[in-house]
């Protein structure tokens, strides 16, 4: 999830961890699945798969459920999944981007859709909300693994094009096509991430009063619990001073 830090937090407290948990296991294999069939099955020859297995183990996800996901990309029977981006606004006029992983293009459709006509937001045509976002890589490690002068270096030797520190997280942004050889450079100095994924990055954000915040929380709970969608980015910014009283 792309947005204010503080939004991460309250997400994270929010509902059932156990389900939560599952949703997210469920969602990881199916990004491992789908990068092992579209390259080599050996992350050590496969960047999107070794990406994707790093924040499965950042996400504590067992070591048998990544290795089931990789076999089942080898089966002749494996469901095929279909990469889908869908844009729209939320309330307050946030731009979202929607990125969803699917074996059923009119059950995702149908979800992402309801969640957004349920809580103040609309669906928009493909490019109403991009242009409004960058492509890049995305590296992100959790705020223990160094100070933010630390990881600014490591970052800066690295190549990476810019960093942002939270209570929370360093996010490393990087260009898309250098994202998996500065990933391999951050190991080197700190271990492995989080999460390495390209990303979408707003050039502008839209800061939210309590209300608006408040119907954006639940939209982004309902886009959550779709099992279809696998990450949503959004141009919001929540307000310390707002985000404790959600």
């Amino acid at each position: 999830m792309a947005g204010h830090s503080k939004f991460k937090n309250i997400m994270y407290r929010k509902g059932a961890q156990d389900a939560r948990r599952s949703r997210i296991f469920s969602k990881l294999a199916r990004e491992i699945t789908t990068a092992a069939r579209m390259g080599s099955p050996d992350p050590a020859f496969n960047p999107r798969l070794r990406a994707v297995i790093a924040t499965a183990k950042a996400n504590s996800m067992p070591k048998e459920n990544i290795e089931r996901a990789i076999r089942k990309a080898e089966g002749h029977d494996a469901e095929a999944y279909e990469e889908i981006r869908y844009e729209g606004f939320g309330p307050g006029g946030v731009a979202l981007v929607v990125e969803a992983l699917t074996d059923n293009r009119n059950r995702a459709a149908t979800d992402v859709r309801t969640a957004f006509a349920k809580h103040g937001g609309s669906l928009g045509a493909s490019g109403s909300v991009t242009h409004g976002f960058d492509r890049l890589g995305l590296v992100t490690y959790p705020a223990a693994v160094a100070g933010p002068e630390t990881v600014f270096e490591a970052a800066l030797e690295a190549g990476a094009e810019d960093v942002e520190h939270s209570e929370d997280a360093h996010e490393i942004w990087t260009a898309p096509d250098l994202l998996h050889d500065i990933v391999r450079r951050l190991e080197a100095r700190l271990g492995e991430p989080s999460s390495a994924r390209l990303a979408w990055r707003p050039r502008m954000r839209v800061v939210l009063g309590l209300e608006e915040a408040r119907q954006l929380v639940r939209l982004l709970e309902a886009l959550e619990e779709s099992d279809d969608v696998q990450a949503v980015y959004g141009n919001h910014e929540i307000p310390d001073e707002v985000a404790e009283r959600l």
